[in-house]
């Protein structure tokens, strides 16, 4: 599957756009075997600052944990994007095309007393009535260790 491959899908994602503002997640992560682990859910509060799209995303895990990423987009040319948080390993690389958008990045992951890189394969995918759709694939030296899956919805949105 490549970005490209939904040049011409609609709806069309505008990322800023849709990141503006304020938009609430709800999300859960299933390990390789289908399992689900951990559910969550994210306030997010966007704004363009310095030529960049900044995603303060706030989650709150079902048995209460706490966590913050701040994302720092910037779009390099009409389909890419690169990106940048303080637990990223890096640089990601984002590409949209039509409703999907496709970003490749290694996440630091805390687990337990020890920090592990792994990898994400992240897809979106715009919906009607202002509903994103996220699917992310986490794997270490090619081995798939899990699955992220989220709904995202303007919080400001009003259905047609």
């Amino acid at each position: 599957m490549k970005p490209e491959d939904y040049a011409n899908t609609t709806p069309a994602l505008d990322l800023e756009a849709y990141f503006t503002g304020n938009v609430r997640a709800w999300g859960l992560f299933q390990d390789r075997f289908g399992k689900v682990r951990r559910q969550f859910t994210v306030d997010i509060r966007g704004y363009a600052e310095d030529g960049e799209q900044v995603l303060e995303e706030d989650f709150v895990y079902l048995d209460g944990e706490q966590d913050r990423r701040v994302w720092r987009l910037k779009r390099l040319d009409e389909h890419t994007y690169e990106g940048r948080a303080a637990d990223v390993d890096g640089v990601a690389v984002g590409k949209l095309y039509g409703q999907a958008f496709n970003f490749r990045y290694v996440l630091n992951l805390p687990i337990g007393t020890r920090v592990v890189k792994v990898n994400f394969d992240d897809w979106m995918f715009m919906h009607e009535d202002g509903v994103l759709v996220n699917r992310a694939v986490m794997s270490k030296f090619g081995i798939r260790l899990g699955e992220v899956t989220l709904f995202f919805q303007k919080r400001d949105h009003d259905p047609v």
